[in-house]
């Protein structure tokens, strides 16, 4: 996806389309795009916040999980316990 492609993509979430939003989070895991994914999750989308957990894990993300889990996010918690304690 070229950038002007992507920068569209982006406006129409922006504007509330829901079908942008979700191909945004699915390219954002693609690409490992952490801060996109913290960005969508910040807006209150959770399947970037669910994204950015499975991504953190893979990676074994500690800071990303312990940021993740202090705002109350319980899947992350439970991930770093995991990786904490295993």
């Amino acid at each position: 996806m070229s950038e002007p492609q992507y920068a569209g993509l982006r406006e129409r979430a922006a504007k509330g389309d829901r079908s942008a939003v979700d191909e945004l989070i699915e390219l954002a895991g693609e690409r490992g795009d952490l801060a996109e994914l913290r960005r969508l999750g910040d807006l209150g989308y959770r399947d970037a916040t669910d994204e950015l957990v499975q991504r953190a894990s893979e990676a074994d993300d500690l800071t990303e999980l312990r940021r993740l889990a202090e705002e109350g996010n319980a899947d992350a918690a439970d991930v770093l316990h995991e990786l904490t304690e295993g």
